[in-house]
């Protein structure tokens, strides 16, 4: 009989626990794995969140922008010209009025003036590289810019997550108030603004159950904000976020290990939510994503 050498007989162990690995993972990991690879993709995406680049806070009245330092709103951009125009600021409306000459589109057309409507997933106006809009924090409003080659996506160093662990995904009771609850929330810069929860969803954890207030994410899904223990050391330190499909017949599943970190945990110029008093679970949830590094 042959014998193995040391090497081959490596070898052999190294493939037999491969092989045994790849069997090992359920097809449910393999969507949750598939899941965060897509969240990842779209959030280096030439308009996903690491390109927003600046916050450009508006006053009232009249607001000059482009390149030089002198005016309120300042592009650093070379492409920029000095004075391109200024936004006209009063009340929470804002006019945009562009000097002659100045190159800014929206959706591919020249633009004069016009009014902006803050957060509009349509009045984004373009100049070279950049987009930016109005947006809105509470009381107060910025232009936010958006740079697609900006240092963040450059620099990016990617996610980190918990091995997925499906005793943190639930299928959780879903609770309807009568009507939307309005609470005031805190974002990231102290700003409060409404927020209206559609229901709350109930799931048992070690023998407890524990309740999360859930805002309609737009599509007749859910949306929740939350914070629990492991934010202490190894979750980031505000909140994380999690989706959840449109409830059925009283009825959700919530899957911890699809939560995933506010845009504030990779950048600055985003002003996210804060998690109420109730969505401060007193229990760690070690799954998910964890801290940004």
């Amino acid at each position: 009989m042959r014998l193995l050498s040391r090497t081959h007989f490596a070898w052999l162990l190294l493939s037999t626990s491969v092989c045994l690995g790849a069997i090992e993972i359920s097809p449910y990991q393999q969507s949750v794995e598939k899941w965060r690879q897509s969240y990842e993709a779209t959030l280096k995406a030439d308009d996903g969140w690491l390109t927003v680049s600046a916050l450009l806070w508006l006053h009232e009245g009249e607001n000059t922008f482009g390149y030089d330092s002198s005016n309120a709103i300042v592009l650093p951009y070379s492409y920029v010209p000095a004075k391109a125009g200024y936004f006209d600021f009063h009340a929470g409306k804002t006019v945009i009025h562009v000097n002659p000459g100045v190159p800014i589109t929206l959706a591919g057309k020249p633009v004069e003036s016009m009014e902006l409507r803050p957060d509009s997933k349509v009045d984004r106006l373009a100049i070279g590289d950049l987009v930016f809009f109005v947006h809105a924090s509470g009381k107060r409003y910025a232009i936010r810019v958006k740079d697609k080659n900006s240092e963040l996506r450059k620099n990016f160093k990617g996610l980190h997550w918990y091995p997925v662990n499906e005793a943190y995904r639930f299928n959780a009771r879903f609770v309807a108030y009568p009507k939307p609850r309005e609470v005031e929330i805190k974002n990231m810069l102290g700003d409060r603004g409404p927020t209206y929860f559609f229901g709350y969803v109930a799931f048992t954890l070690g023998g407890k159950e524990y309740r999360l207030d859930a805002e309609d994410n737009g599509s007749g899904g859910l949306f929740i904000v939350f914070r629990d223990l492991t934010s202490k050391k190894d979750t980031y330190q505000a909140a994380r976020f999690l989706d959840a499909d449109p409830p059925k017949d009283g009825k959700v599943e919530i899957d911890f290990n699809k939560a995933y970190n506010p845009p504030c945990a990779y950048n600055p110029y985003a002003t996210c939510p804060l998690p109420t008093a109730r969505n401060r679970l007193p229990v760690e949830i070690p799954a998910g994503e964890k801290r940004y590094h």
